[in-house]
This record gives C-alpha cells, sequence and structure tokens, in this order.
C-alpha cells in the first residue's frame, strides 16, 4: 500500500516545526584551569573599538596557544570580516583587501585596520591575571579579584565578572591605551581548544 506524498507533508512539516521549536541551548559553564596563565584557550564574544574619532566593532573568535594566536573578526551576521595569525616567525592578517604579512600582529593589525590588540599581554589579561614579565599596578575588589590593572602603558578596567565567586573568569573589560579604547564582552570560553 502506498501513500501519496501529500498525506505524508503535514507529518514531516509537523516533525520539522517541532525540532525548530526546541529551545537553544545554553553553554556549559567552563571552570578555570589551575594553571589559566598557560592553558590554551578560545573565547568567543564582541569588541568594540574607539580610535582617532572612529567606532568599530566586531564578533570575536579568539584561540591562544603557548606559540601562537588566530584571531576571527566577525560581521554581525558571523562572516569573517579580517583573520590575524602569529607565531614565533610572523603575523598575516587577511581581510577582504588581501593577505598582508609583518613581523608582529600590533604592527600589522594597525597599519590594516587603524587599531590594534595588545596581543603580547591580553592573552593573560583577559583571564585576570598581570603579565609576570612586567611591572604592575593592581587594585582589586572586595572579593580579591583585579578591578584595575595598569601595565605595558595600557589601563585594563575589569567590569563584570561571570559569577561573585573568587575565582570566576572575567566577561567585561574596558582597554586603554592613549587614544585607543575598546571594550571586550566574553560570552564563551573554552579550554585546550584543538
Amino acid at each position: 500500500m502506498t501513500f501519496p506524498l501529500t498525506r505524508l507533508m503535514p507529518i514531516f512539516l509537523a516533525l520539522l516545526l517541532n525540532g525548530c521549536a526546541l529551545p537553544p541551548s545554553k553553554p556549559v559553564p567552563v571552570a578555570r584551569p589551575v594553571q589559566s596563565g598557560t592553558a590554551s584557550f578560545a573565547l568567543n564574544g564582541r569588541i568594540s573599538i574607539e580610535h582617532r574619532g572612529k567606532h568599530h566593532s566586531a564578533g570575536l573568535r579568539w584561540k591562544h596557544r603557548a606559540q601562537s594566536d588566530e584571531i576571527l573578526l566577525l560581521a554581525p551576521l558571523g562572516q569573517t570580516v579580517a583573520r590575524v595569525y602569529r607565531d614565533d616567525q610572523k603575523a598575516t592578517l587577511d581581510d577582504g583587501s588581501g593577505h598582508h604579512q609583518a613581523d608582529d600582529a600590533e604592527t600589522l593589525m594597525e597599519k590594516i585596520l587603524g587599531w590594534h590588540l595588545p596581543l603580547n599581554g591580553l592573552h593573560l589579561w583577559v583571564l585576570g591575571l598581570p603579565d609576570s614579565d612586567g611591572a604592575a599596578r593592581i587594585e582589586r575588589d572586595d572579593m580579591g579579584r583585579i578591578s584595575v590593572l595598569d601595565q605595558s602603558g595600557w589601563e585594563v578596567r575589569y567590569l563584570r565578572y561571570a559569577d561573585t565567586s573568587p575565582d570566576s573568569m572575567p566577561s567585561r573589560l574596558q582597554l586603554s591605551h592613549e587614544d585607543l579604547r575598546m571594550q571586550l564582552l566574553i560570552d564563551e570560553w573554552e579550554w585546550n581548544p584543538q
């Protein structure tokens, strides 16, 4: 016995709509590893930059490993606008205008994007840690977490942490250096990404 396709369409449509009605899954909170200062991580978030009278904003996907960093700047619908990669040998930036290369990522970003991320210290600052290689002025909140960090010419303000525990991860930072100001919102952490 065969069924006409028109009789099966309502069943397929109901199954499809039922699948679409499921609530989105919430990301599982990620605990801070014991040696978080040396751990590889990935983070998803958003960045807003104010520099020399211009404003920029983008989604952000950053993979940090001991020997390399890869940063994707994303448009509102998730398309990659720019990819920054650096390792011990070089830095590259790919965007709509082509493939660019330099000795360091900060110089390359400044040249192509008009602003830069301080990658040498930022991988620790986003973890709520100072860089042990340089002097730092630190202010702490009532929980003992860093609230203000001045290091390497940058002021980092920790505006929000993920929760109220003393080892909570930062979720909103404001970074300032000369005429560059940026806000970094971290939505999701991943440890030891592949």
